[in-house]
């Protein structure tokens, strides 16, 4: 019987099992020489499907010590380049795939490949794996399995014919009409001379049982660093990474708005409103309509001019009413200064994270400027909502009563309007920058604007986290 401390000694790779001192009764021993043999099968069927890709080369390198003729040379050498560059990664794109499946013998695991997912159509799959690096290190290990292949012949044929010679060499001697048999180094001419030399071949068959198996893990090391694209795990924590540090430079980039539109209120601003008192003040001391009093009073006009001008500056970098009041209020703000009708509906019922509410800002904001320049609409309805949730599937159903904490909750917002429809965001740099600007957030962003109308755009925000903003 099995004990649990026996099942846990047992090796999990290759490289244990050929260390351990059990290896000729596990099945390593039994993968490995599979996978030996399955080598060699596979390379000589790539040694016929790959000749058109190198029997090219083959004739340059016989010309180099022969043929003077720099011409001929240079023609087999260009072209040897163009049948690798276009007919090799179809040969080793599936060369590649089946590699990936026999790769399981020797080293069980996440074997995936490093391929993308094309486009649909012949032109974009061609496209895409003629420009990926996966499809050459596919075309590498196609090159390097000629070598492999030639290895593992020599070393697989040479051990088992000595195996087999050795255990048969008594009976093939038996005949005295037989020929001796040449060992290299001795002839054999006689059972009796071949009987101690027939003891050894268990040694020879051991000894091709530890060269398949470190035949086979070199050749899975090659294949798992050519073949296989990096495991689930190690693209999580990189895709992790990049949200996070895109989230951080969101952030900064809101923090420099803040500091801008701050720094744009409380001083020039304030400033240009004591230079119009000023010139108020400076007015008082001149005849009325003299043209001393009609140049302050132009340039009186001029500073307001300046004054609402920076105002909607402000407003555009980030909304005072925004900080102050809340999303509800900026919501309604915008409605108030949008020349088409807007109605806007809300069911926010507390204050959500800053970046949470600047995003749903600005997209409602991009979107009425859209309708308000391209849409020809009438009316424009603003909804906006926070369910509860990791996701906004939520979002159809009416808003219960228990509000959802911050970090739990999704804030959907909807612009609709009845307008001409026909937006497309992969033709409007507009929509295309909102949806970056969520997806920073880990939001979405839907848009339904058929031809006619009418044209919604539904964004759902997760009212989590993202990493905290620079220290001022």
């Amino acid at each position: 019987m099995t004990t649990p401390n026996a099942r846990r000694r047992r090796p999990k790779t290759l490289r244990q099992a050929l260390a351990h001192p059990r290896f000729l009764l596990s099945a390593w021993a039994w993968r490995s020489l599979a996978h030996t043999l399955t080598t060699l099968v596979v390379g000589g069927l790539l040694l016929f499907v790959a000749l058109p890709v190198y029997a090219p080369w083959a004739v340059f390198v016989s010309r180099l010590g022969h043929d003077r003729d720099a011409g001929h040379l240079a023609f087999w050498f260009l072209f040897g380049l163009l049948m690798v560059l276009c007919f090799a990664p179809l040969v080793a794109i599936p060369l590649g795939a089946l590699e990936r499946k026999r790769l399981h013998l020797v080293m069980p695991g996440e074997n995936r490949s490093g391929h993308r997912t094309p486009p649909p159509g012949l032109w974009g799959w061609v496209r895409t794996r003629y420009s990926e690096a996966a499809t050459w290190r596919e075309v590498a290990y196609a090159a390097v399995m000629f070598p492999v292949l030639g290895l593992s012949l020599m070393v697989s044929f040479t051990l088992t014919s000595l195996t087999i010679l050795l255990t048969l060499a008594p009976f093939i001697l038996l005949d005295g009409n037989e020929a001796p048999i040449s060992l290299g180094w001795t002839s054999l001419t006689t059972p009796g001379e071949a009987l101690p030399y027939t003891l050894a071949a268990p040694v020879t068959a051991v000894l091709l049982f530890y060269a398949c198996g470190l035949m086979s893990l070199g050749h899975a090391v090659i294949a798992r660093a050519l073949l296989v694209g990096p495991p689930k795990e190690v693209l999580r924590a990189e895709l992790d990474q990049v949200t996070e540090s895109r989230a951080r430079l969101v952030n900064a980039f809101e923090y420099e708005r803040r500091r801008i539109e701050r720094d744009l209120h409380d001083g020039a601003q304030q400033r240009l409103v004591a230079l119009s008192m000023d010139l108020g003040m400076a007015r008082v001391d001149l005849d009325e309509g003299s043209p001393a009093d009609q140049r302050v009073a132009a340039a009186q006009a001029k500073v307001d001019e300046l004054i609402d001008e920076l105002r909607e500056l402000v407003r555009g970098i980030h909304p005072r009413v925004l900080t102050d009041r809340g999303l509800r209020d900026a919501l309604q703000e915008l409605a108030d200064h949008c020349p088409v009708p807007v109605a806007v509906e809300t069911a926010v019922p507390h204050r959500l994270p800053p970046h949470v509410e600047g995003t749903a800002y600005f997209v409602v904001a991009e979107a009425l400027t859209n309708v308000y320049k391209h849409a020809r609409a009438d009316s424009v309805t603003v909804r906006a909502r926070l369910v509860p949730g990791p996701t906004g599937t939520a979002a159809t159903h009416t808003l219960p009563e228990t509000v959802p904490d911050e970090g739990t909750g999704v804030l959907t917002v909807e612009v609709t309007d009845d307008g001409v429809g026909g937006a497309d965001a992969r033709r409007g740099t507009g929509l295309t920058g909102l949806g970056d600007r969520v997806a920073v957030m880990g939001g979405t962003m839907g848009l339904t604007s058929p031809a006619g109308g009418p044209t919604r755009i539904r964004v759902e925000l997760p009212c989590g986290p993202i990493p905290a903003n620079p220290t001022p």
